[in-house]
This record gives structure tokens, C-alpha cells and sequence, in this order.
């Protein structure tokens, strides 16, 4: 199962690229088509597929959708906006804006994405022509736009389900581990400011990123099925509980394996790396870790980045038996350990990003209820 999820475009990223190509051979100069989805608990844009003639001027990147006035109204209003001259745009201090333009795109044309839980995401048209998105353009657009809109949705909802499922089981079982509060939230978004810094030494795509920001919450499920006596136990476990709690990892992946045949969910094209999470999250970098002693590179990625995200979070937490750590000490544990429990590469991404993980701390406060 350790096989890696990162390999090759998703299924997603080549109907894109298909339907962009159909398009290009009736409109030579319509040179992008872009996804970013929205995430309203941080107000936060962020890139996930895209076609692009040549090099994509956008990938990797976040913005807040309150510093994008124009695309903040877009989602007001529900309505299409055309911009048939970037020049008008030249003056904007915005990144997004001077990449574009950098990038030799003349006109755009931006639609927002909505779906029963209201603003979802933006999909973007340029062209490298001024005035290229006429009214028979858009016309001829609109049956794309639907059906892309469409298939983004329809990628969206088995994640979803998913973490649905799972949220319900831990419901249902009482679940009182503070795992089950804004640590989630906290380690999910550490987990993608990792994977984004090591993204271009690992091929890692602007999908893959969002996916692993959606999945890696889900590292634990399995601990639902571990004793409140030893999941909330004060004291060191026993080896016979340690024993115990280490069979988290077996029972989750039996678990999400339930869900996803209860749920038809078996194709799901993602599902290989939410079982790479739950599966190898307690493996170290060293060899010593379990289930199976993987060690380096033989361990998933997506792995390594849950492993130092959730470490770092449930050290910077208050628990029933602890208090909470400075970031300080508990960035310096991360790096005392680099090499041994953890992935060098994930522990540096993560310290480099403190300005970043401290946002997130100050969004996602503490709530505890041991």
C-alpha cells in the first residue's frame, strides 16, 4: 500500500487539459484555463488545477478573497466578469495581478463556482488577444464552464462524504479526544504550507496539495476504536496499552476502507493517498517508527508532511496531561529529531513558514474541552 499518490496528472487536470485543447484549436490565442477553490473558515483563495500554453503564472499560491476587491464582488453578485484589457489592471500592487500580466495575458474572463454551501470556487478563461471574450466567445464558453463547473463539484463531494462519514463515527463513538477540535483545522493547513514549500523537489501539483489539506484531518480515524481509558490516560501507557493504542493504525485503515466500499467511493482517484496517511503518519524517517518500519523515501510523502504537521500541532496543544509548548521548544524538538522521527525537508519547510503557522494558531485558537 506504500506506493506513492503523487505520479502523473489527475483525472481532473486531463479533462482540462482536453477540454482547453478543443477549445485552442478553434481559439488559438485562449491560452489558460484555472481553477482556485475557496475555503470561507480562512477566507482563503487557493490555486488547484489549470491548463496553461506554456508556464502556468500562477501555481502554489493563496490569497485572501477580502484583498481581492474585484473578485469579492464576483461572489456578491453571483455574475461573470469580463476584463477584455489587463491594462487597466497594470497599477495593482496584488501579486496574482502582476503574474498575469507578466505572463503576456491581455483579457480574462473570471466565473464563480457555487454549490449548496454557498461560494466554492472561481474558474478563470484568459487570452493572450485584447477584446477576445466577445459575446460569441462567452456564448461559446458557457456549455465548458458548466460542465467543468460540474466535474469539480463532482471531485468535491466523495471527499466530502468522507470526512462527513468519519466525523459522524467519531460521534457516535463519544470520541472526547481534543483531535477532535481546531488541532484538525491547525494541523490540516501546517500540512499544506509543508507541502507547498517542498512541492517542486517532489512534483507535488497544486491538487495534490488542497487534496492532502482535505485528507490529512483523517490521519487518526482509527483512534476511535481505542479505550477512552488509554486514549485519555494522564500517566505513560503500559506496553500492553501502548500495544493497544498503536492498533489505531490497522483499525483506521479498516475503517476508511468500510466507508469508502459503503459509500461506492472505491475508485475514488485520491484514495490511495488518504490510505497512505492513515496507514504510515507513525512511521519515522529513521525506521524505528510503526507499523512496518519504512524509513526515508520509502515512506509516502504525503506521510512525512502529516507525521511533522500533527507533531507539531499536539505539542504546541494543550492535552489532558500537558501543557501547551511554545512554538520555540516545540520547533527545536522538531529539529533535535530531523533525521530520525521526522523528514529533514518537512521539518525546515515548516520552520521557514513560522510567520504562516503562527496566522494559522492565532485563526484556530485553542479549544480544549478535556
Amino acid at each position: 500500500m506504500s506506493s506513492s499518490s503523487t505520479k502523473g496528472p489527475s483525472l481532473l487536470e486531463k479533462r482540462i487539459c482536453a477540454w482547453h485543447a478543443a477549445l485552442q484549436s478553434e481559439y488559438h490565442s485562449l491560452c489558460r484555463i484555472a481553477i482556485a477553490l475557496y475555503e470561507p473558515d480562512s477566507d482563503t483563495l487557493s490555486t488547484y488545477v489549470y491548463s496553461n500554453a506554456g508556464e502556468s503564472p500562477l501555481t502554489l499560491y493563496e490569497a485572501k478573497l477580502a484583498n481581492v476587491p474585484s473578485l469579492q464582488q464576483i461572489a456578491e453578485t453571483r455574475e461573470p466578469r469580463v476584463i477584455n484589457d489587463l491594462s487597466v489592471l497594470s497599477h495593482s500592487p496584488a501579486q496574482h495581478t502582476q503574474s498575469i500580466l507578466g505572463s503576456g495575458l491581455r483579457s480574462s474572463h473570471t466565473v464563480p463556482i457555487f454549490d449548496d454551501n454557498g461560494l466554492f470556487g472561481f474558474l478563470f478563461y484568459n487570452s493572450t488577444e485584447q477584446e477576445f471574450f466577445s459575446p460569441a466567445v462567452l456564448l461559446k464558453l458557457r456549455i465548458y464552464t458548466d460542465l467543468i463547473s460540474l466535474v469539480v463539484l463532482e471531485e468535491a463531494r466523495p471527499i466530502r462524504t468522507l470526512r462527513a462519514a468519519v466525523n459522524t463515527a467519531r460521534s457516535f463513538a463519544q470520541h472526547r479526544d481534543a483531535e477532535t477540535g481546531k488541532h484538525l483545522e491547525r494541523m490540516a493547513r501546517y500540512a499544506r504550507l509543508i507541502a507547498r514549500s517542498i512541492a517542486g523537489r517532489h512534483g507535488l501539483t497544486d491538487q495534490y496539495v488542497e487534496l492532502l489539506f482535505q485528507l490529512a484531518p483523517l490521519h487518526d480515524v482509527g483512534k476511535i476504536a481505542v479505550p477512552d481509558r488509554i486514549l485519555l490516560k494522564t500517566g505513560r501507557l503500559t506496553g500492553d496499552e501502548f500495544s493497544i493504542m498503536k492498533s489505531h493504525v490497522p483499525k483506521g485503515i479498516e475503517i476508511v476502507s468500510m466507508l469508502m466500499e459503503e459509500f461506492s467511493l472505491e475508485k475514488l482517484e485520491y484514495g490511495q493517498m488518504l490510505k497512505n496517511v492513515v496507514a504510515y503518519h507513525h512511521e519515522n524517517f529513521d525506521g524505528a517508527g510503526y507499523p512496518h518500519g519504512l524509513s526515508g523515501s520509502d515512506i509516502p510523502i504525503e506521510a512525512r508532511i502529516t507525521r511533522v504537521a500533527d507533531v507539531f500541532d499536539a505539542l504546541t496543544s494543550e492535552r489532558p496531561y500537558k501543557e501547551a509548548w511554545t512554538n520555540d521548544k516545540a520547533m527545536q524538538e522538531l529539529k533535535e529529531n530531523r533525521g530520525g522521527m521526522f523528514d529533514p525537508e518537512c521539518v525546515d519547510a515548516l520552520s521557514e513558514s513560522i510567520s504562516a503557522v503562527e496566522e494559522i494558531q492565532q485563526m484556530f485558537t485553542q479549544d480544549f474541552l478535556g
